[in-house]
């Protein structure tokens, strides 16, 4: 598309709200429906998965990733039903629709933005609702905003509110695009790669007496796995969005 196209496209999406409402959903319908013929031609592999014996001693669980993984866990997720914080960004309208392909339930909401509550709050009691009745939930814990790595308060509060365990996982590839610019590094999966998953030893709540402590171990576990199968990529860990940077600049 010429760049004078996406100039007439852009002003059009910035000055008619309609046009910038529908605009990413009709286009996640459309990713959605790739996603379906993506997914077949990717090939799933999991290792170390602690699932199967929470499972099998009846304990909930809730996943915690990163920001930077989440299309790459939408394309290998098999839990079914599964529950998923969604932005309640423009960007999370893209999301809705993908995960829907997938059999993920999307759950909207955000962290706080400058004291002001985004849905965060009320999406997490939805979530706690569904882990009660069996449902795993899935959070990208850095999300929405960095810095990357940064394990936010949501996780933590999640686990220890309906006493779940927290799984850290992450997804695993040689052939992606990465999206540079953005500052959680973006993961695309390429078709015919292979997306391996991952697993850390599952976190009790239980055995952490503050909420501080056990978010500071959720963060050292997903860093310690990147560092493990991704080292390259755990350079950035920390890294902020480009408004943030300017900020502390």
């Amino acid at each position: 598309m010429r760049p004078t196209a996406l100039r007439y496209f852009s002003e059009i999406a910035r000055t008619r709200p309609i046009v910038r409402w529908l605009l990413p959903r009709l286009l996640g319908a459309l990713a959605a429906c790739l996603l379906v013929g993506w997914r077949l031609t990717v090939r799933i592999r999991i290792e170390g998965d602690p699932r199967p014996a929470l499972r099998a001693s009846g304990r909930r669980y809730v996943y915690a990733i990163l920001h930077a993984q989440q299309l790459s866990f939408i394309l290998l997720s098999d839990d079914v039903p599964i529950q998923a914080m969604v932005s309640a960004s423009t960007d999370g309208d893209w999301l809705v629709p993908l995960c829907r392909a997938r059999s993920i339930i999307p759950i909207r909401g955000s962290t706080r933005t400058r004291g002001e509550d985004k849905g965060g709050r009320a999406a997490l009691a939805q979530l706690a609702d569904g882990v009660r009745q069996g449902m795993p939930a899935l959070l990208a814990v850095d999300g929405p905003r960095g810095p990357r790595n940064w394990v936010h308060r949501g996780i933590v509060d999640l686990a220890r509110e309906t006493d779940a365990c927290i799984v850290v996982a992450g997804v695993f590839l040689k052939k992606r695009s990465i999206l540079e610019r953005t500052w959680d590094r973006t993961q695309l999966p390429r078709p015919f790669s292979t997306l391996t998953g991952r697993f850390r030893p599952p976190i009790d709540p239980r055995d952490f007496t503050d909420a501080d402590t056990l978010r500071n171990h959720v963060a050292a576990e997903l860093l310690a796995l990147e560092q493990a199968f991704d080292p390259g990529e755990a350079r950035y860990a920390g890294r902020a969005p480009a408004a943030k940077r300017a900020i502390a600049a």
